[in-house]
């Protein structure tokens, strides 16, 4: 099972959202990482076929999904980033109408609707009104509805955003239970979202493939990259301003010497050594013109 991207290019006026995007997507959960204004959302939306591409095309298992059409929309379930609902709807009639419109029986759907709802802690809460919900409670319901027809695809788009940090682990945990025998793609901006689950992970950058690899060697390209040094605390100010700095520690016993995490090409002082890099480390060193 695979969905191949070829070429896959959108250009909104002068504007070129995605750039000649190129991969395939096999089974297992594939994390893309990007800053804000990427062109992930973009993409995913083309990879629903909910977006026509100015160039290029998305194949699954060799066929082209936009001329597959419902054939290809009942393998899929998709958490946009901006989660559309019917606020007067209860959690409870939206699941059912969601799995009208996927083609469950009845009992298959209420089934369905109260197994996700009680995963994602919301069966309890399912005769509330949605526009009652906070915004985390909404998220889960969105993420609840993505897997509503037991999807070989499943595609989410920041779908920790108004989670709180038990909710996305939570989250997490539920995506790894569903990942067999499924592509899942899983666009963030937050690292922690992807770094423990995902097989694959793929960087997007002004639109285009800027990296990709298995999860375990994503972060070989930075080795040698990234140190670990101290140096006085009043002097913190001018290694901020001159390196990429992924984490800063204050010693409680030393206050007058700090402990940094950097991200840089070149020793950034003598008594700096090598660490292994991280994720985070990663994503810094790509979007170090963001940081």
């Amino acid at each position: 099972m695979e969905l191949k991207v070829d070429g896959l290019t959108k250009k909104y006026g002068k504007k070129l959202a995605v750039d000649h995007f190129s991969t395939t997507f096999t089974e297992g959960i594939h994390g893309l990482l990007g800053a804000n204004g990427s062109g992930k959302t973009t993409l995913m939306r083309m990879l629903c076929d909910l977006l026509r591409p100015t160039s290029g095309n998305v194949s699954f298992n060799g066929m082209n999904i936009t001329k597959m059409g419902e054939d290809y929309r009942e393998l899929l379930g998709y958490l946009p980033q901006n989660f559309g609902y019917y606020p007067n709807f209860t959690a409870w009639s939206f699941m059912l109408y969601l799995s009208s419109l996927k083609g469950l029986s009845k009992q298959t759907a209420i089934n369905r609707c109260k197994e996700l709802l009680e995963r994602v802690g919301l069966y309890e809460e399912r005769k509330k009104k949605i526009k009652t919900f906070s915004g985390g409670m909404r998220q889960r319901l969105g993420i609840a509805q993505s897997l509503i027809n037991d999807p070989k695809i499943l595609i989410l788009d920041e779908p920790t955003a108004g989670l709180d940090p038990k909710e996305r682990a939570k989250f997490r945990n539920i995506i790894s239970d569903h990942a067999t025998n499924k592509i899942i793609l899983l666009s963030t901006h937050i690292v922690s979202d992807v770094e423990y689950i995902a097989s694959q992970i793929s960087i997007m950058k002004h639109g285009q493939l800027s990296q990709q690899a298995p999860a375990n060697r994503i972060c070989d390209s930075i080795n040698g990259f990234v140190w670990r040094c101290e140096v006085p605390s009043h002097a913190v100010g001018v290694y901020t301003s001159k390196f990429i700095i992924s984490n800063l520690k204050h010693h409680a016993d030393h206050a007058d010497q700090v402990e940094l995490r950097i991200v840089s090409d070149e020793r950034p002082i003598e008594n700096a050594v090598n660490v292994t890099p991280n994720l985070e480390d990663l994503y810094l060193y790509h979007f170090k013109e963001d940081v």
